[in-house]
C-alpha cells in the first residue's frame, strides 16, 4: 500500500484551498505543492498499527456517581479526640482492727441467742417432762384399778392362784401386812366357799407424779357364799396408793373409804 502526503496545492483545486483544511494551512507555511511517496513494509497493516496503540493506552475507568453529573465528594468531618476523663482516686476504707472484743450489737444478739437457746431448752425439757408425768399418772389409775379387781376378784375354787396374784402386786408393808394374814383369807375363802367377781365403776386420780400415786376407785362386786347362794351386790371405795419400781407400779396400801 502507497501513502501520498500533498504539502500545499495549487489554488485551482477549491476544496483543498479551503479555509482550516490541512492543504490550506501547508500553503500558507510554503507556498508550494509537494507530493511525498512513502512505501510501507510489505505485510504491516498501518490501520492494525493505529488499533494496537489504541488497545496498548490504558483506559481510564469512569466515575462512580450518578448519570447527570460527577460524583459529588462528601465533605469530611474532622474526629474530635476523646479526652480521657480522670476521676477521682478514692482512698481505701481503713481497716478495722479486731480489738478482741465484740461490739454492743454482736453482744446484744448473743444475748438474745443464748435466751432464746435456753428458753427453748427450758420448755423443751417441760413439755417432755410433763408429757412423761401424765403417761406415768395413767399407768397408775389402770394399776390401781386392776388392783382392786384383784383384791374383790377371789374364789374358792382358786383362791392359791388369787391370793397369789394380790401379792404380786404389792410392796413395801402392805406386802408385808398381807402375807402374814394370807393364811387366814384363805381359810376364810375355802370354809364360806366364797366366791366374787369385781367391776370397775370409775377411778380418779388424787394426786401423783412419775413415782408416787394416789388413786380413788369405784367398783361393784357380786358376793356369793354359802349364807348367800344367789349372790348379793356390794359397793366399795377404796383408795390406793402406789409406788413405782422397775417400771410397774405396785400398791403400797389399800384402804376401804365407804
Amino acid at each position: 500500500m502507497t501513502l501520498k502526503l500533498i504539502k500545499g496545492g495549487s489554488p485551482e483545486d477549491p476544496a483543498e484551498t479551503e479555509p482550516g483544511s490541512r492543504t490550506h494551512t501547508a500553503r500558507r507555511r510554503t507556498g508550494s505543492r509537494r507530493t511525498v511517496t512513502r512505501r510501507t513494509p510489505p505485510g504491516r497493516d498501518p490501520v492494525a498499527e493505529v488499533l494496537e496503540r489504541l488497545d496498548e493506552e490504558p483506559v481510564e475507568a469512569p466515575a462512580e456517581g450518578p448519570a447527570d453529573g460527577p460524583a459529588e465528594e462528601k465533605p469530611r468531618i474532622p474526629r474530635q479526640r476523646r479526652r480521657a476523663v480522670r476521676r477521682p482516686v478514692e482512698p481505701p476504707a481503713p481497716r478495722r482492727r479486731w480489738t478482741g472484743r465484740p461490739s454492743r450489737t454482736t453482744a446484744a444478739l448473743l444475748l438474745v441467742l443464748c435466751a432464746a437457746l435456753a428458753g427453748a431448752a427450758f420448755f423443751g425439757v417441760k413439755w417432755y417432762g410433763d408429757r412423761e408425768t401424765e403417761r406415768a399418772q395413767r399407768q397408775a389409775v389402770a394399776a390401781a384399778k386392776q388392783a382392786t379387781v384383784d383384791f374383790v376378784s377371789v374364789s374358792a375354787a382358786s383362791v392359791d392362784r388369787d391370793l397369789q396374784r394380790i401379792l404380786a402386786g404389792t410392796t413395801g408393808d402392805f406386802r408385808d401386812e398381807f402375807s402374814r394374814g394370807q393364811s387366814q383369807v384363805r381359810a376364810a375363802v375355802v370354809e364360806n366357799n366364797v366366791q366374787s367377781q369385781g367391776t370397775v365403776l370409775r377411778a380418779a386420780l388424787l394426786s401423783g407424779d412419775r413415782r408416787r400415786a394416789t388413786v380413788l376407785v369405784a367398783i361393784d362386786a357380786t358376793v356369793r357364799n354359802a349364807n348367800a347362794p344367789d349372790g348379793r351386790q356390794s359397793h366399795y371405795r377404796i383408795q390406793v396408793e402406789l409406788a413405782r419400781k422397775d417400771g410397774a407400779w405396785l400398791v403400797s396400801r389399800l384402804q376401804f373409804v365407804g
